[in-house]
């Protein structure tokens, strides 16, 4: 979920339409105290901020956004009128990822938006994933069962993984296809068959998480 802080009614309804129909949620705010208790209810991904803002000045937010543990990491890009070189750094060194000054272009807009979110979902590698008997440590390359370590190949880790990012939700061999080997690739579903067999045996009793789903593909529970 992406916030958007904008009392510009024009501004913020394009931005939030522009957002959805590229795929991505977004929820817009005319005022601060309307996202203050959007946060306290769902914390979102990513928050573009405007400076000029009744009740509280967006750097005043963006600095209670930094020194709060829980969101100090969040991605804030700083959406502004203000776009002399001298705001740009105020905005940069009070904590902002970025900063883009108005007017600005709904495709450039849409870019730095997924290049934070790219950047950000880069830093939560470090993730560790634990289903009973098997640890998985994506940044480390690391899978173990019962304290054993499981050796795999790439594409065996990366379909592992894949399936615990998105743990009870049924997997197409199409999309694992299409993830994994990429959409140039020219062998046949099959060949996700052949891997989760070979998988599943060498997780031994661990490979009993990884569900086939007749007809569809499959998933871990």
């Amino acid at each position: 979920m992406i916030y958007l802080v904008e009392d510009d009614d024009n501004i913020r309804e394009l931005v939030i339409y522009t957002l959805r129909q590229s795929g991505l949620s977004a929820e817009g705010f005319a005022l601060p105290s309307a996202f203050d208790e959007a946060c306290s209810k769902q914390m979102p991904r990513l928050v573009l901020l405007d400076i000029m803002l009744p009740e509280e000045d967006g750097l005043s937010i963006l600095r209670r956004l930094r020194s709060n543990p829980a969101t100090k990491k969040l991605p804030v890009m700083m959406l502004t009128a203000k776009g002399s070189e001298f705001d740009k750094v105020v905005g940069l060194d009070s904590g902002a990822d970025d900063y883009l000054p108005k007017p600005f272009g709904m495709m450039e807009l849409l870019a730095r938006v997924k290049a934070l979110l790219r950047r950000a979902e880069g830093e939560d590698e470090s993730v560790e994933y634990r289903l009973g008997t098997l640890f998985v440590c994506p940044e480390r390359h690391q899978v173990s069962v019962n304290g054993e370590p499981v050796t795999l190949t790439k594409k065996e880790f990366d379909i592992l993984q894949m399936l615990l990012e998105n743990r009870g939700i049924v997997l197409s061999r199409d999309r694992l296809l299409n993830t994994i080997w990429g959409y140039d690739f020219d062998g046949e579903n099959r060949t996700v068959d052949v891997h989760i067999r070979t998988l599943r045996s060498k997780l031994g009793e661990a490979g009993s998480h990884i569900e086939t789903v007749r007809g569809v593909g499959y998933r871990i529970s």
